[in-house]
């Protein structure tokens, strides 16, 4: 039972800041609709799915670590700081619409996961391997973002 515990707190955490960051950009999100897309650009109604899985797949993999006793200030220290760099990249791109700072803010975002899977990875191997479609999308916004600054 403790574990199951562990699990929905670390997935709840993620999914609900997720959650109130999307809803405090939400009217925001509306000038996405009006800019100039690359190639490969997704339909809006995408990204809170995947954003939702991703939270999801992050939370699960911390929880691995919880459960496991395998946490430490380090793990915990990256979890929180890419956590933090990844909630707050929405409201630069779309509220204070800084797209090219947006564009460095996510590259740094990119360093963090990565750090944060080889972290994870050498506690777990399940705990980081779950990150790698959160890196895989996250590189994937990177060229969105770039690619909108371009254009726009």
């Amino acid at each position: 039972m403790e574990k199951i515990k562990i699990y929905i707190k670390s997935i709840l955490l993620p999914v609900i800041l997720g959650a109130i960051v999307g809803i405090f950009i939400s009217e925001d999100v509306e000038m996405y609709k009006m800019l100039e897309k690359p190639p490969l650009s997704p339909p809006a109604i995408l990204f809170p799915i995947v954003w939702t899985i991703l939270y999801t797949l992050m939370g699960i993999s911390h929880g691995i670590l919880n459960s496991k006793n395998l946490s430490t200030k380090e793990t915990d220290f990256i979890y929180y700081a890419q956590l933090i760099v990844n909630l707050l990249w929405p409201i630069i791109f779309f509220t204070l619409n800084w797209q090219l700072f947006a564009f460095f803010w996510i590259v740094f975002l990119d360093i963090l996961i990565i750090i944060m899977i080889s972290t994870f990875y050498a506690k777990d191997k399940t705990a980081g391997l779950l990150q790698i479609p959160y890196l895989i999308w996250t590189l994937f916004a990177t060229y969105l973002n770039l690619s909108i600054y371009i254009l726009n």
